[in-house]
């Protein structure tokens, strides 16, 4: 009890007592009086007996704060600084796979080097060195299930304590022998009955079938491969699922004329890279049409909850972007508040980190509504399926020019396919196509965004 109470005492006073060295407990030294009551503690013999360690680090410390030296020692509870551990992956993410061992033992690796990769449900995360040195031991496989914390691998820290790896012995020059004389030949063995020659035996196959002459064996084709699930493919594959088994999915198109965002764009798109840094693009548009036909229907922009309706009055717009990896969808927050450059700079930011896999689960979280681009890969019109929970998705697609009837005149006009899947348990079929009505008429006229119309 009397080492608990005197660990309390010098931590509600270290503080005010910073300047005191550890000579003062040790050697005698001076000390304020009301501190005289800590000095006769510290002479008690049965802190030699506790806590030599920490008076230890005190006295190797004589000019740092005594905090500072008081927490050193701990630094190593949770492991020596060479270890390489899985790092925290999120509140919804538990655990991961290990997607590749980028390193091997005997490898140099620097500070903040990528020494492995986990793949979850969301994203891949980059398990990294957290010194220099060389790698010593790697504890884990490709294949394994880890959670944060994990022990991945150790670093021998720095040249002195980087691990020697043996170098193999150099070859050794082969010396020329002179080449000896001919031994006396061998004893022979006695003469033995030539081999009989061997039964044919008949293929596998056809062993197969005649013991199961009523199964067909087909030989095998070539240029088959088997391969395990990706964690994020398994996630989107339960998700999608899971989607059309609870939702009333029902999906409502149009079309846009797209001249007037077009003109726009050519027009001011020099201007607007010059000034912004960033291209202006078609998806900032119908962000914002979007981000308008929201807050005029917001029950396209609501979601279930048990026996309840959640009304948002905030429009967070989700992307689905096509990665090598599978489909992520980074969420831009706040595009109700969002100008066409913010929007531009926001798209142009999660792309990049969804391609160089870079993105985080926070970059995906939340999200009220979603925009699919498919024409980007040339699709001319789809029935996308809700990102759940959300209860909406818009479908944009690739860009035709199409003959049109304008006034009592047939003309040829670029025009985009929309489509807008719903649930329809929430969204009622009035409220998706007077939805979709006003993104084609604010993209169709753009001045109406600029006049909330």
């Amino acid at each position: 009890m009397m080492e608990r109470a005197l660990l309390r005492l010098l931590r509600s006073h270290a503080l005010r007592a910073s300047c005191i060295s550890s000579s003062c407990f040790l050697q005698g030294g001076a000390v304020p009086r009301r501190l005289q009551h800590v000095r006769a503690l510290v002479s008690a013999s049965s802190l030699d007996k506790v806590s030599q360690f920490e008076l230890r680090d005190l006295s190797a410390s004589r000019h740092k704060p005594i905090w500072e030296a008081w927490s050193r020692g701990f630094a190593d509870v949770a492991g020596g600084p060479g270890d390489v551990v899985v790092p925290f992956m999120g509140d919804s993410v538990p655990d991961g796979v290990i997607a590749a061992i980028l390193k091997k033992p005997g490898d140099a690796v620097a500070v903040d080097e990528i020494v492995a990769q986990i793949e979850t449900d969301k994203v891949t995360i980059d398990v990294r060195s957290p010194v220099a040195g060389k790698i010593e031991s790697v504890t884990a496989k490709e294949g394994d299930t880890v959670t944060p914390g994990t022990k991945v691998a150790n670093v021998a820290v720095g040249e002195a304590g980087a691990m020697s790896v043996p170098s193999p012995p150099p070859p050794k020059e082969e010396k020329v022998a002179p080449s000896p004389e001919p031994a006396a030949p061998a004893p022979q063995p006695p003469p033995q009955a030539p081999p009989k020659t061997p039964e044919k035996v008949p293929p596998a196959h056809a062993a197969s079938q005649s013991q199961s002459p009523t199964e067909v064996h087909l030989p095998p084709k070539g240029g088959e491969q088997r391969i395990p699930m990706t964690r994020l493919r398994k996630r989107v594959a339960t998700r999608l699922k899971d989607s059309q088994n609870t939702f009333a999915l029902l999906t409502t198109f149009n079309e846009i004329d797209m001249t007037n965002l077009m003109d726009m764009r050519a027009e001011y798109k020099d201007a607007f890279q010059e000034k912004h840094g960033v291209k202006l693009g078609f998806m900032s548009g119908f962000v914002k049409a979007a981000v308008s036909a929201l807050q005029q229907l917001p029950s396209v922009n609501a979601v279930i909850d048990g026996d309840d309706i959640i009304y948002r009055d905030y429009v967070d717009i989700s992307i689905a972007v096509g990665t090598a990896k599978g489909l992520v969808v980074p969420v831009i927050r706040g595009a109700d508040h969002m100008n066409f450059a913010q929007i531009e700079k926001t798209i142009n930011t999660l792309g990049k980190k969804a391609n160089d896999g870079s993105i985080s689960i926070d970059d995906m979280a939340g999200g009220t509504f979603t925009i699919s681009n498919g024409g980007v890969y040339g699709s001319l019109i789809s029935t996308p399926i809700i990102n759940p929970p959300q209860s909406a998705i818009l479908g944009m697609h690739s860009i035709q020019k199409r003959p049109v009837v304008i006034g009592t005149n047939i003309v040829v006009r670029p025009m985009m396919y929309v489509a807008l899947t719903y649930d329809h348990r929430l969204i009622d079929g009035r409220e998706a196509v007077l939805f979709l009505r006003a993104v084609k008429d604010k993209v169709e006229d753009p001045r109406r965004l600029l006049l909330d119309l």
